[in-house]
């Protein structure tokens, strides 16, 4: 089939559908998708609470729990423990189809009923890890999400297999890192991105195999530079120390020089290593991976986020967050382990497959329309069929949901083949990580047909003002576990700031070891501030700035690409060939 330009039914740009993903929807058996890939991906966040716990009821016992359910979600919510268990039957909710009205009215009444897990964590791996949800096999972790196998990490997300980090974002097996993003095998790697197997390195970019490295960007395999300059490690240390790097002011300043410099060096146009034939905004150990965005070890997939945990999945479109083993999945977000041909799906693992348009079901196959199902198969709408009626019965409420639709209020229309729509997402859309990479005003959300929560008035009162602390860490006492800090924000940015925050006694303890000094904003400003330091899902064509002539071109380089650095943006670009000449 030739490729297709089509319009998006929701911001109404053109997109292309290429020839290779119509011959992927063949396989899996789907239409062509009306939403252009922004929106899909932006739909699909839209059902992801990641970061932010409220108190509420479980349905169960009538006693307050922690979830990521606010109360006026008027959702039906269980612990984790008592999901999972066999306390309850979900099939006791099942229902018939019923053909006089639209397929996503019915699955939304049902949906509502259903009882649903309060943090989505892994029952049985979590030790003294309350305070964390979308996540499993955490020991000692306070206020981690979506992240497995950590010990005694704090305030962060997308982390795997680390120990004693604070306030970083997708780092694996790494060790005592501080305000880091998109790091592996690293230890002691602080206010860096992408760096791979460094140590005691500070403010690095793109650094690989590096150690007690201070500033430099580039680097291969090097010892005792600052600025990336070659420096013994006597004169090394000394000026570290001069730096002053346990107090505010000089972090500060390192923040601002480090920042300054990078601008002074090429970056590549792709943020990844050890990739074929991809393209994206930090890719690393993936083929033919296209427009993927925080992905490690993926295969023949497209438009792809937030998956970076092994082993890899391979013939994806169109999945958020997670993965593990996925193959022929298309349109699902935060499902995952050793799933097939998966479809339109939300939290559903592991081992689930042939399944569409489900939520919360495990180990189970052959499903349609179902909510918190284990083992089961051959169910629609939580009710058991045979495998001839099932296989009868599931082509007729295809053909229904094409023949009735379900029309939202801003006239976008939902036919089999589109993901759930936005207005019955379980969260207001700013309590959503789609409000993070697509923000939207409440005036704006409101015009979309979404739902919008008023934050809530926490009415900390600080004991302590930001500025009246020591600006030193070794100046100040474990007595400061007590207090009440204001933020330096003081809820003037668009960051969801809480105007206070403390700091609890066990980050206290890994500041002093790290000598780090304390943070002068609460946690939402820490994990909006490195969001912003991070390129965008969008990928804009461009050619190489490279007129180094030992490069191998006379003037410009003429290379062209993709890259998640847009026109206007001042940094050094260059193409895969040219910086591999500048780096190595």
């Amino acid at each position: 089939m030739n490729q297709e330009i089509k319009q998006c039914q929701n911001c109404k740009q053109e997109f292309v559908i290429e020839p290779d993903d119509f011959a992927f929807y063949e396989k899996i058996k789907v239409p062509p998708p009306t939403f252009c890939p922004e929106c899909r991906f932006q739909r699909r966040l839209a059902f992801r609470n990641e970061r932010k716990l409220f108190r509420n009821v479980n349905a169960r016992t009538g006693e307050k729990i922690l979830t990521i359910y606010p109360p006026e979600s008027e959702m039906v919510v269980y612990t984790d423990e008592d999901f999972r268990s066999d306390v309850w039957d979900p099939m006791e909710y099942g229902v018939d189809y019923d053909f006089s009205k639209p397929f996503f009215e019915q699955f939304l009444k049902l949906f509502k009923k259903v009882p649903r897990p309060a943090r989505n964590y892994y029952v049985d791996t979590m030790v003294n890890s309350d305070y964390s949800a979308n996540a499993g096999w955490l020991k000692n972790c306070y206020l981690l999400f979506n992240s497995d196998h950590n010990e005694d990490c704090d305030y962060g997300n997308g982390l795997n297999l680390c120990k004693n980090c604070i306030d970083n974002s997708h780092c694996d097996n790494s060790e005592l890192c501080y305000e880091s993003f998109w790091m592996l095998n690293c230890n002691r790697a602080h206010f860096c991105s992408q760096c791979v197997e460094c140590l005691e390195v500070w403010f690095c970019k793109d650094c690989l195999g590096c150690s007690n490295c201070f500033g430099c960007m580039n680097l291969r395999n090097k010892k005792y530079c600052i600025f990336n300059q070659q420096y013994t490690k006597e004169v090394y240390e000394e000026k570290i120390a001069a730096m002053n790097l346990n107090s505010w002011q000089g972090i500060e300043h390192a923040k601002k020089a480090a920042h300054e410099f990078w601008l002074q060096h090429p970056n590549k146009y792709h943020q990844g290593i050890k990739n074929v034939n991809s393209t994206g905004a930090y890719v690393t150990n993936s083929k033919n991976v296209l427009y993927g965005y925080i992905v490690r070890g993926c295969e023949d997939c497209k438009y792809i986020q937030y998956m970076q945990t092994m082993p890899s999945s391979k013939n994806c479109y169109d999945i958020t967050i997670w993965g593990e083993n996925n193959q022929l999945a298309y349109e699902n977000v935060m499902s995952g382990g050793g799933t097939f041909n998966l479809k339109f799906t939300i939290e559903c693992w592991p081992s689930i497959r042939d399944t569409e348009y489900c939520v919360f079901c495990q180990g189970s196959s052959n499903l349609f329309g179902c909510v918190g199902l284990n083992k089961k198969e051959y169910c629609i709408f939580n009710k058991q069929y045979t495998k001839e009626e099932y296989e009868e019965l599931v082509p007729k409420i295809i053909q229904h949901m094409n023949e009735m639709p379900y029309v939202d209020k801003n006239g976008r229309v939902y036919k089999y083949g589109e993901f759930f729509p936005t207005d019955m997402s379980f969260f207001p859309y700013n309590e959503s990580i789609a409000q993070e990479y697509f923000p939207l005003s409440q005036e704006e959300v409101s015009k979309q047909g979404y739902a919008w929560r008023k934050l809530e008035d926490k009415s900390y009162t600080p004991t302590k003002n930001i500025g009246e602390l020591p600006h030193s860490i070794d100046e100040i006492s474990e007595d400061i576990s007590k207090e009440i800090i204001s933020c330096s924000h003081e809820g003037k940015c668009n960051h969801q700031c809480t105007n206070a925050f403390r700091i609890i006694p066990s980050e206290f303890q890994t500041y002093k070891r790290l000598g780090i000094p304390l943070p002068a904003l609460c946690v939402n400003c820490r994990h909006y501030e490195r969001l912003a330091k991070r390129n965008p899902l969008k990928l804009w064509s461009r050619g190489c700035m490279c007129d180094v002539a030992s490069h191998g071109h006379d003037g410009i380089c003429q290379n062209q690409f993709e890259t998640s650095y847009s026109p206007d943006r001042s940094e050094v670009i260059y193409c895969e060939s040219c910086y591999q000449k500048e780096v190595i």
